[in-house]
């Protein structure tokens, strides 16, 4: 009696109940989700009336949405002078860390001079102190600037948001390791040409690194842009206030006006979503290219 045997491929089963996506997405679905709940809530909760954002349990959707809601924030508070102060102060900052750090990163990255390592790690030892920390020391730096340099460097001037953050200890380490990955023989090559080191850095290098430089400004707006500790402590006058500092406007010592809060939070994080959208392209490229040399 002759058995028929079936011829299985090996793994063919295995391959019928593979997913057609990563594994992984069964956990950023969700991790996705909870990111965008709140900020649908806020969009929802700017559309609704003062007595629909009281009410318990919440309204989800607004049963007649209030697009006067952003027009009532604008006017209510000065936002457009919240918004050329927030402006002004990022561009300000995203242009000194771009020079700066360019210039740091690349001494220490190509540069040998006495105490190279050693100044290094006490620069990224700044990494691990928390802001509240140095707040106070920071702050008396601030107000002997604008005591004995200039009154539009201290306090309640905007600035006080600039000079604390024209350079970062990250922005150094980050364009220090991207510079790292540039081959040296392009560096080499221009040096025999009759090259400066300056020259070096910008002719070369920085057109080289211009997904690094992407990053690292997007970075810089997005943490200038939603500083909101800083301001609080040296700006006290309306006419000096950035967005996340303005958004108090709303609040009252009794109540607060969560329709209109949640309309300038929406207006204010515009900006922001422009930015990310144009700087997304290079995040993987400068990331994956960072950190490669130690």
């Amino acid at each position: 009696m002759s058995t028929a045997t079936s011829s299985v491929e090996p793994g063919s089963a295995t391959r019928g109940w593979r997913l057609p996506f990563s594994p992984w997405h069964l956990v950023l679905v969700p991790l996705t989700f909870v990111l965008v709940v709140p900020m649908l809530w806020m969009v929802a909760t700017s559309l609704q009336t003062q007595g629909e954002a009281n009410r318990f349990p919440p309204v989800l959707l607004p049963h007649d949405p209030r697009i006067a809601n952003y027009a009532d924030a604008w006017h209510t508070a000065p936002f457009g002078t919240f918004f050329l102060n927030s402006t002004l102060v990022a561009l300000v900052v995203v242009a000194s860390n771009l020079v700066v750090c360019s210039l740091t990163g690349y001494a220490f990255a190509r540069v040998r001079f006495l105490g190279r390592k050693a100044l290094f790690m006490a620069l990224m030892a700044t990494l691990m102190v928390p802001f509240q920390v140095t707040m106070i020391p920071v702050f008396l730096i601030v107000k002997w600037f604008g005591d004995n340099v200039s009154p539009y460097l201290g306090i309640n001037h905007l600035g006080a948001l600039m000079l604390p953050n024209l350079a970062t200890a990250f922005g150094i380490f980050f364009l220090r390791q991207f510079f790292q990955t540039v081959p040296v023989e392009l560096e080499e090559a221009a040096r025999v040409d009759g090259s400066s080191r300056l020259g070096v850095l910008f002719k070369i290098v920085l057109p080289l690194s211009m997904p690094a430089m992407s990053t690292l400004a997007a970075l810089t707006i997005l943490t200038s842009w939603n500083d909101f500790l800083w301001p609080l402590i040296v700006i006290t006058s309306t006419d000096q206030m950035t967005v996340p500092l303005g958004l108090s406007y709303f609040q009252g010592a009794h109540q607060t006006n969560w329709p209109l809060l949640m309309a300038g939070n929406v207006m204010s994080l515009v900006p922001m979503l422009v930015v990310f959208l144009l700087a997304q392209r290079y995040f993987v490229q400068s990331v994956a290219g960072t950190g490669l040399k130690g």
